[in-house]
């Protein structure tokens, strides 16, 4: 067993289940959205990108692109948030809960990809 290839795979996956534990609950609702678990899953997705670095094979490109995808959504929910609660000085309405909520669902999306090209990869991995 590769030592290397379980923690790759495990970042990919706790990356997704972290993203979606964050977009499960009512999207207009902040009391369903709590800001360390978008912290969380922000953290682990950039942890899961730099991991992705250095594979120079097609399917790891596809990979990367993906994990960048979902790190951009991860931001922008991010910075969407600190705008409304810290610029903005305001509590989180529904209005600015839900884009929060739709940009880390896009992110999520960006996640199963990842983990479908993860599995689809190691179902053609030979021994």
């Amino acid at each position: 067993m590769n030592l290397q290839k379980v923690f790759f795979a495990f970042f990919i996956m706790l990356a997704l289940t972290l993203n979606f534990g964050f977009v499960m609950g009512d999207i207009q609702n902040p009391a369903h959205h709590h800001i360390y678990e978008l912290f969380a899953a922000l953290v682990v997705s950039l942890i899961a990108t730099v991991m992705k670095f250095g594979d120079r094979t097609h399917m790891g490109a596809v990979l990367l692109a993906a994990s960048l995808v979902a790190d951009l959504q991860l931001i922008g929910a991010a910075v969407v948030w600190g705008i409304a609660v810290h610029v903005l000085e305001t509590e989180l309405s529904g209005g600015f809960m839900s884009s929060i909520v739709s940009l880390s669902g896009g992110a999520v999306v960006a996640n199963v990809i990842s983990v479908v090209l993860l599995i689809i990869e190691t179902v053609q991995a030979r021994r």
